[in-house]
């Protein structure tokens, strides 16, 4: 089903760029205002510019973000900051990273993939989007015509050929790049361009659909563009570079395969209806005071949540200083009717699709399109209740979670979670490889 294709990857020129570290950046739905200034200061390559560059009151049509990020690829190219891949390679990166102590081995796949409309099935997604951030992809990628940070997207090699293929092919010993950040994180990438390798590569992922794990915004504007493309260039036959989209593929069962939980918070709710929240609330939970030790808030929360059990539990800080709530759901046939009926038994029972139609739609009016004003997101249990102490939000609702079969499931089913429901950790970088339609 998937078309796996090798591509000439852009990256940054190691002989005269020393510390890659310095230079890539993350995707652009996680650079803040404040890091996007800790990036430009970082380094005067910093990929930021590129990926997600600075907004000015006096921006026009002739110079803006977009505009600017396509002046610094040409500079950056001229000057061989950037180089460009002689041969089409798939690009293989060893990433290894830290989480509480533990460390994570990840091995990503950097590839091409025809790209293919949702009905087919063959790209399949997990969660919804927001409609301005398809926007702001779409118009980077009419100004630089190429895919500046990959999607990741999931796979299973439940046989293994894929994975003995890679331990088999990944040779030489040396990657072409390695990359070592100072928090412990690291990627080693080689790059196979053998042909034949590839066909086996095609092969063993060609029977199956590719799972959307981060990058849905820029899997739909990469569809878009591909649709505007066509409308002008289909007196050409053939396939067009535009025809693919650079991911990065991850083995399901892969043991670096990280999925934090997406915890909600919320304010600029009046006191009133914070006053009558514990009343709405126990009309479907069950609602059970726990006292905060926040100094183990993470040993403490894990027991109360018990993701291994099939009981829907929640908990819900902000009412009361020092106090955990802990929500059991009382009645899923309530809960059900609150929820719109097309979506799937599975997507039902989520702790995010309950707290996100029953708590903050029905208890407290609030919908995803208030992202940034009354709703934000964390997956940092203790963020949420440090946020909720300070007083920047008012209530903090912490979930479990999701795992990669429950995420395979709803995208079998055709369903999509709520937005923000997973976090995938840690977010693959941006100008790390890139894929350049010119």
């Amino acid at each position: 089903m998937a078309d796996i294709r090798p591509f000439r990857g852009t990256y940054y020129n190691p002989s005269l760029v020393k510390d890659l570290a310095k230079v890539i950046c993350p995707p652009h739905d996680i650079i803040s205002p404040e890091l996007q200034q800790q990036l430009y200061r970082r380094s005067e390559h910093n990929f930021v510019r590129i990926e997600y560059g600075r907004e000015f009151p006096q921006d026009k049509d002739q110079d803006n973000r977009y505009t600017r990020a396509v002046t610094f690829l040409k500079t950056w190219l001229g000057k061989g900051v950037l180089k460009k891949d002689d041969t089409p390679s798939i690009y293989v990166d060893e990433h290894q990273f830290t989480l509480n102590g533990k460390k994570y081995r990840r091995r990503n796949l950097n590839c091409l993939v025809r790209l293919e409309e949702w009905d087919t099935m063959t790209i399949r997604p997990h969660e919804g989007t927001f409609p301005h951030a398809k926007t702001d992809r779409l118009n980077l990628l009419w100004a630089m015509q190429a895919n500046t940070s990959p999607i990741m997207a999931l796979y299973e090699d439940r046989e293994k050929r894929l994975s003995s293929v890679l331990d088999d092919k990944s040779a030489p010993d040396k990657p072409f790049l390695s990359i070592q950040d100072g928090n412990g994180e690291s990627h080693r990438i080689r790059a196979i361009s053998d042909t034949g390798t590839h066909r086996q590569i095609n092969d063993c992922l060609a029977g199956q659909p590719l799972y959307i794990a981060d990058g849905h915004h820029r899997y739909e504007s990469a569809l878009a563009y591909r649709r505007e493309r066509h409308a002008y260039d289909d007196s050409v036959s053939g396939d067009k570079p535009y025809d693919f989209v650079m991911m990065s593929l991850v083995d399901i069962n892969d043991p670096g395969l990280v999925i934090l939980p997406a915890h909600r918070l919320v304010r600029g709710i009046a006191p009133s209806a914070i006053d009558n929240v514990l009343t709405g609330l126990k009309t479907c939970f069950v609602v059970e005071e726990h006292a905060l030790n926040r100094g183990n808030l993470i040993s403490q929360i894990s027991p109360l949540l018990s993701e291994k059990s099939d009981e829907v539990k929640l908990i819900m800080y902000g009412l009361a200083q020092e106090t955990l709530y802990l929500l059991k759901l009382r009645d899923m046939n309530l809960v059900k009717s609150m929820i719109p009926y097309f979506h799937t038994e599975l997507y039902q029972k989520l702790d995010v699709s309950i707290v996100d139609h029953v708590i903050l739609e029905e208890l407290l009016g609030l919908t995803h399109e208030m992202a940034g004003v009354h709703l934000d997101y964390t997956n940092d249990a203790l963020d949420a209740v440090n946020r909720v102490t300070d007083r920047e939000y008012q209530l903090a609702f912490l979930v479990n979670p999701v795992n990669p079969g429950v995420i395979k499931a709803i995208a079998d089913s055709g369903d999509r979670m709520p937005r923000k429901s997973t976090y995938f950790y840690p977010k693959i970088p941006a100008g790390l490889i890139f894929y350049s339609f010119i």
